[in-house]
């Protein structure tokens, strides 16, 4: 019985398809910290003013804009004419991938103290290139996995994910101390070129990529193909647009002031919440997407999707308790580890039916338009927290957000029976 149920567990981490997507997830991580957090560090240690520190956020935009070019890589087969036995999604992620690695090794021969402005337009074309790698990497393991690989696809590109945040967001930073920026930046780009060369390697999927004949094809059958499904009606697909919307849409709240609810209201030290946030908090999530992921495997979406909202709802309650009591750090640790791996298995069923809901012929553009809709909680509860937590108090907004997330579950429930095809047309 044992036995069985371990091996339940440890079975679906020796697929072939897994351990790509683990390592091409890697790919996908590597690129974001180097034109974000790790961009503004090494302008500041460069002595470059606050407010040319500040504008250096606006390089992320291409991640939020990402589905207006993905037509394109569902359009064309950029390498064809080398290769006509690599197939669209690979063409892609290798070509980016030699395009990553290339501005990378541009940066490494710049700084910030003699050219900043050059330096601000490279990592914009690294943001984009990292955003069009995303595109396609979406669309490559939408297309590549099985429904019942699609858990732990989410929880294996998520895990290769964050430890590439952590080369490049963590490690490069002790690095550059010790060799410097130059020679940090070459090996990241060195490490782009592995990853190139991982997904000529990586496999084909099945349902090959057939591309659209036209460039008006491209961009209307996606959107048509979606919004005209022949299994639903329009006010079908509305719902479940509204469903992705708002199924994480408590969790987003709850955690978009964290770190200023631990440092202001409980006065927790800087050192005491980046070890809750960063270390603790990165290895629950961690802990969350893979067990999610197993769990997804062998329960089913439907069941993954309802139990995993409800533990991101229930975990929310924790934040009125940390307020409502004196600071504890132990108590804040174990609260910051719950939803953290709360949020974690969230994520893992949320990404298989993103998947389930993409067609293979559309993936790069269906997937890049479902997870615009999925990002405007992310995006938007920012300054709403801001004004909701003056209005009510911390309290008060944290039970708030347990609130929040119960209409997702509810419409969870009401779209059971259409989940579960979702889960079965997959699986054909």
């Amino acid at each position: 019985m044992a036995n069985n149920f371990f091996k339940s567990f440890i079975d679906p981490l020796k697929h072939k398809n897994l351990q790509f997507i683990l390592l091409l997830g890697f790919a996908s991580g590597l690129p974001l910290a180097l034109s974000g957090s790790t961009l503004q560090a090494w302008y500041a240690v460069s002595q470059v003013d606050i407010v040319t520190i500040g504008l250096l956020t606006l390089v992320g935009q291409p991640y939020v804009y990402k589905f207006l070019w993905a037509p394109l890589i569902d359009r064309y087969n950029p390498l064809t004419y080398f290769s006509s036995s690599i197939g669209n999604r690979r063409q892609w992620m290798m070509l980016i991938q030699l395009i990553i690695a290339a501005i990378i090794l541009m940066m490494s021969f710049t700084s910030p103290a003699k050219a900043p402005f050059f330096l601000a337009v490279l990592a914009l074309m690294l943001a984009f290139s990292s955003a069009s790698y995303d595109i396609v990497f979406d669309a490559y393991r939408t297309d590549l996995l099985t429904a019942n690989e699609r858990g732990l696809g989410a929880a294996f590109s998520v895990g290769g994910y964050r430890v590439a945040m952590l080369v490049s967001g963590g490690l490069i930073l002790v690095m550059a101390d010790y060799i410097g920026w130059q020679l940090s930046l070459m090996a990241m780009s060195v490490l782009m070129i592995l990853s190139a060369i991982i997904s000529f390697y990586s496999p084909e999927p099945e349902a090959t990529h057939v591309s659209p004949k036209t460039l008006k094809m491209a961009v209307v059958k996606p959107f048509e193909a979606f919004f005209y499904n022949s299994r639903w009606s329009l006010r079908h697909v509305i719902v479940i647009l509204l469903l992705i919307v708002l199924y994480k849409l408590g969790d987003a709240f709850a955690g978009s002031l964290t770190t200023t609810f631990l440092l202001r209201q409980l006065n927790f030290s800087l050192t005491e919440v980046g070890l809750a946030m960063k270390t603790v908090g990165l290895l629950s999530t961690l802990l969350g997407v893979f067990v999610g992921g197993i769990i997804l495997y062998n329960s089913g979406l439907y069941f993954s999707l309802l139990w995993f909202g409800i533990f991101q709802a229930i975990t929310n309650l924790g934040f009125v308790v940390l307020s409502q009591m004196p600071p504890d750090y132990w108590v804040m640790i174990l609260i910051i580890s719950l939803e953290n791996l709360a949020g974690g298995m969230g994520t893992a069923a949320f990404v298989a039916l993103l998947m389930g809901l993409c067609q293979p012929a559309y993936s790069a553009t269906q997937f890049a338009l479902l997870s615009a809709f999925s990002a405007i909680a992310r995006v938007y509860v920012g300054p709403l927290s801001g004004y909701g937590i003056e209005m009510l108090g911390w309290t008060s907004f944290y039970l708030a957000s347990f609130f929040i997330a119960l209409p997702g579950i509810l419409l969870l429930v009401i779209l059971k029976q259409t989940i579960k095809q979702i889960d079965m047309k997959a699986s054909e």
